[in-house]
């Protein structure tokens, strides 16, 4: 299988995303009241950024979906139903549902369970415990490790793992992409700020962007 190239677009994605951590970095370091309620602010760009970039990913699943829908088995449309579902529910969870933008009112269950009282689920808490810390973040911590490093290097070496991704439609990320991964994981791990997994959450959409758009298995998984 021949070697992804890095796309001009992808090369404009990475730059966006260095400079918005570039001065992420800069006010997590010199201003942190100013990264935590403005940068990152609660509902702030990077987080309606982020909404929209997971948004923007099924939209992508959407429309290859469509295009191939005749020419693809059950286990590949399988896959890419599930991916735009998973995508179209981390948008929705980023922005609450479209609470604070229509302006809606949290029912009581959850002012009473939700530890921000918002309508959604990552900050539900349940037994004293939110499931944001165990789902969201433990459980998806190594999700991540395994399907940004683990994977792609299977996928490169086991003709069986590249035949079931490839039935499920599973875009497998590059290295260069891998690469990019790793670096926003070591950048945002020594800024201070408290906010700042608000910027981890938007790389990391941006990055799997590029893995959808660009994936080392494209030819195996989105041609005819």
């Amino acid at each position: 299988m021949k070697l992804i190239p890095i796309t001009r677009f992808e090369i404009i994605s990475y730059t966006i995303l260095a400079f918005i951590l570039i001065i992420g970095a800069y006010f997590s370091f010199t201003n942190d009241a100013y990264f935590n309620t403005v940068y990152a602010a609660e509902d702030g760009l990077a987080e309606s950024a982020t909404a929209v970039v997971l948004f923007a990913i099924s939209v992508l699943t959407s429309i290859r979906l469509f295009k191939l829908w005749a020419s693809k088995k059950g286990l590949w449309k399988f896959g890419m139903i599930v991916l735009i579902l998973v995508f179209i529910f981390g948008a929705g969870e980023e922005i609450s549902w479209g609470q604070r933008i229509f302006n809606v009112e949290s029912s009581e269950y959850f002012l009473e369970n939700n530890a921000q009282g918002e309508t959604n689920l990552h900050n539900m808490v349940v037994n004293g415990k939110k499931v944001n810390k165990i789902v969201f973040s433990q459980i998806l911590t190594l999700v991540l490790v395994i399907y940004l490093l683990i994977v792609p290097f299977l996928y490169r070496k086991l003709q069986w793992v590249r035949t079931f991704l490839n039935q499920f439609s599973v875009p497998v990320a590059t290295w260069s992409q891998v690469i990019a991964f790793l670096s926003l994981t070591a950048i945002i791990t020594i800024m201070p700020s408290s906010r700042k997994w608000e910027l981890y959450e938007l790389g990391f959409g941006i990055i799997f962007f590029l893995i959808v758009y660009n994936p080392f298995n494209k030819a195996a998984v989105y041609n005819k």
